[in-house]
């Protein structure tokens, strides 16, 4: 299948990317700079030079696909808008009529946290309060899900927080560690909902391959980890056992902003319709894996260091 990928030398859409080769699929990559390109290049990637916020640098390269893979997020104050854009962009290639017919696909990357606090388990059904951090997502899965027709089969996957590697959430308490200092939003006593990144990978892919999938998708491992667990088996294995401060959310908020509500979330998020189609995590636990995540952040660090030479190393 031709897939035309945003945000592939993102966090998740890297592990996309990864996933989307290893099943060989042909990925054409949307990147900013052509240091990127040679990044996604090296892995058998088809880099694209244009920028997201600019719908006429990447049109016409993406009008010729089969799927369309939105991962990327702008972080700046106009990301909401610069995705919604993308998603009309996409949509209407998507909806093109095509020599030889067929059913295309587009597929929408949003977050766990769109359902704010669950302390029951919430799958798929469950009725969305989000966290102020993402409240504007709703309104892109609610338009992404609304263009399905007979030539066009939509889904919007819910990743938890994702871990492995030397990026995410998790990877900055491995990072706190060794620094000495772990802070914790809150009491700890939250559960994060969780999957590591190749398992998320392996899910889209798995989401192309089957034709009967639709719609809303949760991607979580199901280990209703609390923070505290996570937190402790990582102090376990620092070098040196680290400080773990408990920071007030009151505090949190006036550094980290709406970050700080999202972080504090309690959630137990559940996966069937996922699970339907053959998808089964490889990893369920953070706490319980601490060493291989320990080793696979190392690595990651030193493939970046010897990629980037020593403009990594003056960072």
């Amino acid at each position: 299948m031709r897939v035309f990928l945003t945000g592939a030398t993102g966090y998740v859409g890297s592990a996309v990317l990864d996933a989307l080769l290893r099943t060989s699929h042909d990925v054409t990559t949307l990147v900013r700079s052509a240091d990127k390109g040679r990044e996604v290049a090296a892995r058998g990637g088809r880099p694209v030079l244009g920028d997201l916020a600019d719908p006429a640098s990447y049109r016409d390269v993406a009008e010729a696909h089969d799927a369309y893979v939105h991962t990327a997020h702008d972080r700046s104050a106009r990301g909401p808008q610069i995705d919604r854009q993308t998603l009309d962009t996409l949509t209407e290639l998507a909806r093109k009529p095509r020599t030889g017919g067929g059913v295309r696909l587009l597929v929408y990357t949003s977050a766990a946290w769109v359902l704010g606090r669950s302390l029951d388990p919430a799958d798929e059904t469950a009725t969305a309060s989000p966290t102020p951090l993402v409240s504007w997502r709703l309104a892109a899965e609610a338009f992404v899900l609304g263009q399905a027709g007979p030539t066009l089969r939509t889904l919007v996957v819910r990743p938890g927080i994702v871990y492995g590697g030397q990026r995410g959430i998790v990877a900055d308490l491995l990072r706190d560690a060794g620094n000495g200092l772990i802070r914790v939003i809150g009491d700890g006593q939250n559960h994060w909902p969780l999957v590591y990144d190749r398992d998320l990978g392996e899910l889209y892919a798995r989401l192309l391959a089957h034709a009967d999938a639709a719609g809303l998708f949760h991607a979580t491992d199901e280990g209703d980890e609390r923070v505290n667990d996570i937190v402790e088996a990582i102090a376990a294995h620092a070098p040196v056992r680290p400080d773990v401060r408990h920071m007030p959310i009151e505090e949190a908020r006036a550094k980290l902003g709406p970050y700080a509500d999202a972080l504090v979330l309690d959630q137990l998020v559940r996966s069937p319709r996922a699970r339907a189609i053959g998808w089964a995590p490889t990893l369920r636990s953070v706490h319980r894996n601490v060493p291989r995540l320990l080793e696979e952040f190392r690595a990651d660090r030193d493939d970046r260091q010897v990629a980037e030479g020593p403009k990594y190393a003056r960072r």
